[in-house]
Protein backbone atom coordinates (compact mmCIF):
# COMPACT_ATOMS: atom_id res chain seq x y z
CA UNK A 1 0.00 0.00 0.00
CA UNK A 2 1.49 3.44 -0.40
CA UNK A 3 2.10 5.17 2.81
CA UNK A 4 -0.49 7.38 4.55
CA UNK A 5 -3.46 7.28 5.38
CA UNK A 6 -6.46 4.96 3.45
CA UNK A 7 -10.32 4.16 4.26
CA UNK A 8 -11.43 0.32 3.76
CA UNK A 9 -13.47 -1.99 4.40
CA UNK A 10 -14.54 -5.75 4.29
CA UNK A 11 -17.00 -7.44 1.80
CA UNK A 12 -18.47 -10.89 2.90
CA UNK A 13 -21.31 -12.28 1.00
CA UNK A 14 -21.90 -9.12 -0.68
CA UNK A 15 -22.62 -7.38 2.90
CA UNK A 16 -20.57 -4.63 3.81
CA UNK A 17 -18.41 -4.49 7.12
CA UNK A 18 -15.85 -2.13 8.92
CA UNK A 19 -12.72 -4.14 10.24
CA UNK A 20 -13.58 -4.70 14.07
CA UNK A 21 -9.66 -4.74 14.59
CA UNK A 22 -8.80 -1.22 13.82
CA UNK A 23 -10.75 2.08 14.26
CA UNK A 24 -13.64 3.73 12.58
CA UNK A 25 -13.42 7.13 10.52
CA UNK A 26 -16.04 8.95 8.80
CA UNK A 27 -15.75 8.88 4.60
CA UNK A 28 -17.83 7.93 2.12
CA UNK A 29 -20.43 9.05 4.09
CA UNK A 30 -20.61 6.50 6.70
CA UNK A 31 -18.21 5.23 9.46
CA UNK A 32 -15.29 3.53 7.68
CA UNK A 33 -12.47 1.38 8.51
CA UNK A 34 -9.41 3.39 8.31
CA UNK A 35 -5.72 2.03 8.27
CA UNK A 36 -2.01 4.10 8.55
CA UNK A 37 1.45 3.37 6.63
CA UNK A 38 3.74 5.44 8.17
CA UNK A 39 5.03 7.65 5.48
CA UNK A 40 9.10 9.08 5.77
CA UNK A 41 8.00 12.20 6.28
CA UNK A 42 5.37 11.21 9.49
CA UNK A 43 7.71 13.83 12.04
CA UNK A 44 5.30 16.62 11.21
CA UNK A 45 2.07 14.89 12.46
CA UNK A 46 3.86 12.74 15.03
CA UNK A 47 2.47 12.39 18.90
CA UNK A 48 5.17 14.14 20.45
CA UNK A 49 6.32 15.37 23.70
CA UNK A 50 5.48 19.29 22.87
CA UNK A 51 2.75 21.31 24.46
CA UNK A 52 -0.77 20.64 23.24
CA UNK A 53 -3.30 22.07 22.21
CA UNK A 54 -7.42 21.19 23.05
CA UNK A 55 -9.60 20.03 20.47
CA UNK A 56 -13.43 20.54 21.43
CA UNK A 57 -16.74 20.14 20.56
CA UNK A 58 -19.13 23.03 20.45
CA UNK A 59 -22.97 23.40 19.64
CA UNK A 60 -24.43 26.06 18.13
CA UNK A 61 -27.69 26.80 17.07
CA UNK A 62 -28.32 27.91 13.48
CA UNK A 63 -31.73 29.50 12.82
CA UNK A 64 -31.49 29.42 8.60
CA UNK A 65 -31.53 25.41 9.66
CA UNK A 66 -33.72 25.73 12.73
CA UNK A 67 -30.84 23.10 14.51
CA UNK A 68 -28.24 22.53 16.45
CA UNK A 69 -24.94 22.23 14.88
CA UNK A 70 -21.71 21.33 15.95
CA UNK A 71 -18.18 22.19 15.02
CA UNK A 72 -14.73 20.96 16.30
CA UNK A 73 -12.86 24.01 18.08
CA UNK A 74 -8.89 23.60 17.78
CA UNK A 75 -7.20 26.05 20.31
CA UNK A 76 -3.57 26.44 20.85
CA UNK A 77 -1.39 25.39 23.66
CA UNK A 78 -1.33 29.26 25.04
CA UNK A 79 -4.90 29.93 24.33
CA UNK A 80 -6.44 31.40 27.70
CA UNK A 81 -3.12 31.69 29.68
CA UNK A 82 -2.82 35.29 28.69
CA UNK A 83 -6.61 36.97 29.37
CA UNK A 84 -5.88 39.65 26.89
CA UNK A 85 -4.34 38.21 24.41
CA UNK A 86 -6.82 37.20 21.10
CA UNK A 87 -6.25 34.93 17.88
CA UNK A 88 -6.95 34.56 14.13
CA UNK A 89 -8.68 32.24 12.97
CA UNK A 90 -8.45 29.24 10.43
CA UNK A 91 -11.50 27.95 8.94
CA UNK A 92 -10.72 24.36 7.74
CA UNK A 93 -13.19 22.63 5.70
CA UNK A 94 -13.52 18.61 5.12
CA UNK A 95 -14.23 16.91 1.72
CA UNK A 96 -17.65 15.11 0.20
CA UNK A 97 -18.70 11.89 2.27
CA UNK A 98 -16.64 12.73 5.34
CA UNK A 99 -17.46 15.59 8.79
CA UNK A 100 -15.77 17.85 10.83
CA UNK A 101 -14.57 15.44 12.64
CA UNK A 102 -12.15 14.18 9.56
CA UNK A 103 -9.41 17.51 9.90
CA UNK A 104 -8.32 16.29 13.80
CA UNK A 105 -9.39 12.29 13.01
CA UNK A 106 -8.42 12.10 9.50
CA UNK A 107 -5.98 15.09 8.75
CA UNK A 108 -3.81 15.05 12.50
CA UNK A 109 -4.81 19.17 11.91
CA UNK A 110 -4.11 19.86 15.82
CA UNK A 111 -0.86 17.51 15.60
CA UNK A 112 0.29 19.54 12.81
CA UNK A 113 -0.21 22.54 14.49
CA UNK A 114 1.72 21.70 18.16
CA UNK A 115 4.55 20.59 16.02
CA UNK A 116 4.76 23.78 14.38
CA UNK A 117 3.92 25.71 17.36
CA UNK A 118 6.77 24.01 19.33
CA UNK A 119 9.26 24.45 16.67
CA UNK A 120 8.56 27.95 16.67
CA UNK A 121 7.57 28.00 13.19
CA UNK A 122 3.92 29.53 13.45
CA UNK A 123 2.53 32.53 14.96
CA UNK A 124 -0.62 29.95 17.10
CA UNK A 125 -3.72 30.33 15.75
CA UNK A 126 -7.29 29.08 16.36
CA UNK A 127 -8.84 26.40 13.49
CA UNK A 128 -12.84 26.07 13.19
CA UNK A 129 -14.18 22.37 11.35
CA UNK A 130 -17.53 22.39 10.86
CA UNK A 131 -19.98 20.18 8.88
CA UNK A 132 -20.16 21.47 4.89
CA UNK A 133 -23.23 20.20 4.90
CA UNK A 134 -22.15 18.36 1.73
CA UNK A 135 -23.20 14.86 2.11
CA UNK A 136 -26.62 15.07 0.86
CA UNK A 137 -25.94 15.20 -2.54
CA UNK A 138 -24.30 12.22 -4.96
CA UNK A 139 -21.07 12.45 -5.72
CA UNK A 140 -20.13 13.25 -9.51
CA UNK A 141 -22.83 14.86 -11.82
CA UNK A 142 -25.07 15.87 -9.01
CA UNK A 143 -22.18 18.53 -7.65
CA UNK A 144 -23.17 20.53 -10.25
CA UNK A 145 -26.57 21.23 -8.75
CA UNK A 146 -24.91 22.11 -4.80
CA UNK A 147 -26.27 25.04 -3.85
CA UNK A 148 -23.80 27.14 -1.71
CA UNK A 149 -26.08 29.11 0.17
CA UNK A 150 -27.10 27.35 3.20
CA UNK A 151 -23.85 26.40 4.46
CA UNK A 152 -22.59 29.86 3.44
CA UNK A 153 -25.28 31.71 5.73
CA UNK A 154 -24.47 28.32 8.68
CA UNK A 155 -21.07 30.03 8.13
CA UNK A 156 -20.33 33.33 7.52
CA UNK A 157 -23.71 34.37 9.35
CA UNK A 158 -24.02 31.93 12.36
CA UNK A 159 -21.25 29.71 13.06
CA UNK A 160 -18.75 32.73 12.64
CA UNK A 161 -20.71 35.20 15.13
CA UNK A 162 -20.78 32.12 17.41
CA UNK A 163 -16.88 32.01 17.10
CA UNK A 164 -15.98 35.21 17.68
CA UNK A 165 -18.82 35.58 20.48
CA UNK A 166 -17.16 32.54 22.45
CA UNK A 167 -13.54 32.46 21.70
CA UNK A 168 -10.54 35.21 21.87
CA UNK A 169 -10.40 35.76 18.15
CA UNK A 170 -9.14 38.98 16.38
CA UNK A 171 -12.26 39.57 14.57
CA UNK A 172 -11.87 40.78 11.45
CA UNK A 173 -11.14 40.06 7.33
CA UNK A 174 -6.98 40.40 8.28
CA UNK A 175 -7.00 37.47 10.71
CA UNK A 176 -9.61 35.25 9.00
CA UNK A 177 -8.70 32.54 6.39
CA UNK A 178 -10.93 29.23 4.78
CA UNK A 179 -9.50 26.47 3.62
CA UNK A 180 -10.70 23.09 2.13
CA UNK A 181 -10.02 19.71 0.89
CA UNK A 182 -11.25 18.64 -2.17
CA UNK A 183 -15.41 19.50 -2.26
CA UNK A 184 -14.62 21.14 0.98
CA UNK A 185 -12.01 23.16 -1.34
CA UNK A 186 -14.82 24.23 -3.86
CA UNK A 187 -17.25 25.58 -1.11
CA UNK A 188 -14.00 27.60 0.49
CA UNK A 189 -13.66 29.11 -3.38
CA UNK A 190 -17.57 29.77 -3.67
CA UNK A 191 -17.89 31.24 -0.34
CA UNK A 192 -14.52 33.58 -0.50
CA UNK A 193 -15.65 34.87 -4.01
CA UNK A 194 -19.20 35.71 -2.42
CA UNK A 195 -18.48 37.28 0.25
CA UNK A 196 -14.88 39.00 0.07
CA UNK A 197 -15.43 40.87 2.83
CA UNK A 198 -15.17 38.17 5.52
CA UNK A 199 -11.32 36.18 4.93
CA UNK A 200 -8.47 37.81 3.40
CA UNK A 201 -6.59 34.43 2.94
CA UNK A 202 -7.75 31.25 0.86
CA UNK A 203 -6.37 28.21 0.38
CA UNK A 204 -7.79 25.36 -2.19
CA UNK A 205 -6.62 21.90 -1.75
CA UNK A 206 -6.73 19.29 -4.26
CA UNK A 207 -10.39 21.35 -4.60
CA UNK A 208 -9.37 23.74 -7.83
CA UNK A 209 -8.07 26.77 -8.65
CA UNK A 210 -8.84 30.38 -8.88
CA UNK A 211 -8.03 32.35 -12.06
CA UNK A 212 -7.36 36.05 -11.43
CA UNK A 213 -10.20 37.13 -13.45
CA UNK A 214 -12.19 35.56 -10.53
CA UNK A 215 -11.04 37.71 -8.41
CA UNK A 216 -12.80 42.13 -8.56
CA UNK A 217 -10.57 43.33 -5.73
CA UNK A 218 -7.13 42.21 -5.38
CA UNK A 219 -6.13 44.22 -2.65
CA UNK A 220 -8.84 42.18 -0.55
CA UNK A 221 -7.33 39.21 -0.64
CA UNK A 222 -3.60 38.59 1.26
CA UNK A 223 -2.90 35.09 0.43
CA UNK A 224 -4.06 32.33 -2.48
CA UNK A 225 -2.44 28.55 -1.72
CA UNK A 226 -3.11 26.21 -4.15
CA UNK A 227 -2.22 22.61 -3.47
CA UNK A 228 -2.77 18.87 -4.83
CA UNK A 229 -0.70 15.47 -4.78
CA UNK A 230 1.76 14.80 -7.96
CA UNK A 231 -0.76 11.89 -9.26
CA UNK A 232 -3.54 14.51 -9.18
CA UNK A 233 -2.91 17.56 -11.78
CA UNK A 234 -0.22 19.54 -10.59
CA UNK A 235 0.45 21.02 -14.03
CA UNK A 236 -2.58 23.03 -12.98
CA UNK A 237 -1.51 23.74 -10.16
CA UNK A 238 1.40 25.10 -11.16
CA UNK A 239 -0.19 27.32 -14.39
CA UNK A 240 -2.57 28.55 -12.15
CA UNK A 241 -0.33 30.08 -9.44
CA UNK A 242 1.92 31.94 -12.31
CA UNK A 243 -1.10 33.55 -13.74
CA UNK A 244 -1.66 34.15 -10.13
CA UNK A 245 1.45 35.87 -9.38
CA UNK A 246 1.35 37.83 -12.90
CA UNK A 247 -1.30 39.25 -12.25
CA UNK A 248 -0.42 40.50 -8.74
CA UNK A 249 -1.45 38.16 -6.26
CA UNK A 250 0.48 36.73 -3.44
CA UNK A 251 -0.52 33.21 -4.49
CA UNK A 252 1.65 29.70 -3.79
CA UNK A 253 1.97 26.58 -5.02
CA UNK A 254 2.62 23.03 -3.53
CA UNK A 255 2.55 20.18 -5.00
CA UNK A 256 3.07 16.99 -2.66
CA UNK A 257 5.31 14.09 -3.89
CA UNK A 258 3.65 11.03 -4.88
CA UNK A 259 0.40 11.37 -3.42
CA UNK A 260 -2.70 11.67 -4.70
CA UNK A 261 -5.91 12.62 -3.82
CA UNK A 262 -6.10 11.64 -0.30
CA UNK A 263 -4.56 12.54 3.48
CA UNK A 264 -0.96 12.45 3.15
CA UNK A 265 -1.77 15.09 0.52
CA UNK A 266 -3.37 17.59 2.54
CA UNK A 267 -1.47 16.65 5.95
CA UNK A 268 1.51 18.00 4.35
CA UNK A 269 -0.58 21.09 2.09
CA UNK A 270 -1.78 21.89 5.91
CA UNK A 271 1.74 21.72 7.16
CA UNK A 272 2.69 24.39 4.25
CA UNK A 273 -0.32 26.49 4.58
CA UNK A 274 0.01 27.37 8.68
CA UNK A 275 3.75 29.30 8.26
CA UNK A 276 1.49 31.51 5.86
CA UNK A 277 -1.18 32.63 7.32
CA UNK A 278 -1.65 35.35 8.96
CA UNK A 279 1.80 37.50 7.91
Amino acid sequence: LDEGFHYYHLTVDGGVFNDPGTLNFYGSTRWESGIEIPAHDRDFYALKNVPHGKVQQVLFYSPSTDSVRRAFVYTPPCYGKDKNKKYPVLYLQHGWGEDETAWSNQGHANLIMDNLIAAGEIEPFIIVMTYGMTNEIKFGSGLRNFDIKPFQTVLVDELIPYIDENFKTIADKDHRAMAGLSMGGMETKMITLNRPEVFSHYALLSGGVYAPDDIKDKSQVNLIFLSCGSKERPDGIKQATEELKNAGFNAVGYVSENTAHEFLTWRRSLYQLAPLLFK
